[in-house]
């Protein structure tokens, strides 16, 4: 029997809306990453960008086991001497929650043109609102 590899015009996306109230980070983000890529799929093609859109709402309500909140930290660095940021977990999840989730996912996904194609399926917002219903994007209550 051979495999059967599929065209990426053969591909059907699909749009999955999460909701990360009361969710812990990492447990959250691997599974959409899984959707990202494609893997939940059985016709699931490593070369080829074979997964499907992601909508997370309340994006703010994510949790964190033990002390992350203090002791992890987003480390950013300008381009001058000297300018080397640092922001603690809580601090980043007050003024941006957003990025917590992208820059996790994004830990999780293929360091190529691939998975910035990947990455750009990912929208992540703060509240419980967003402006993809038209898509009408599936809810997701029992994860992957």
């Amino acid at each position: 029997m051979k495999t059967e590899f599929v065209k990426k015009e053969k591909m059907d996306k699909k749009w999955y809306i999460f909701d990360a109230s009361g969710q812990t980070l990492g447990r959250f983000v691997s599974r959409i990453s899984k959707i990202l890529m494609g893997k939940h799929k059985p016709t699931y093609t490593p070369n080829i960008d074979c997964g499907d859109f992601v909508v997370v709402i309340n994006a703010e309500k994510i949790r964190v086991t033990g002390k992350k909140l203090t002791d992890k930290i987003y480390f950013k660095h300008t381009g001058y001497i000297g300018n080397l940021k640092a922001q603690t977990l809580k601090e980043r999840l007050e003024k941006e929650p957003e990025k917590v989730i992208i820059d996790a996912v994004w830990g999780m996904l293929p360091k190529t043109r691939l998975g910035r194609k990947m990455i750009k399926k990912l929208k992540v917002y703060r509240g419980s609102e967003h402006p993809h219903s038209a898509q009408k994007p599936i809810p997701i209550e029992n994860l992957i």
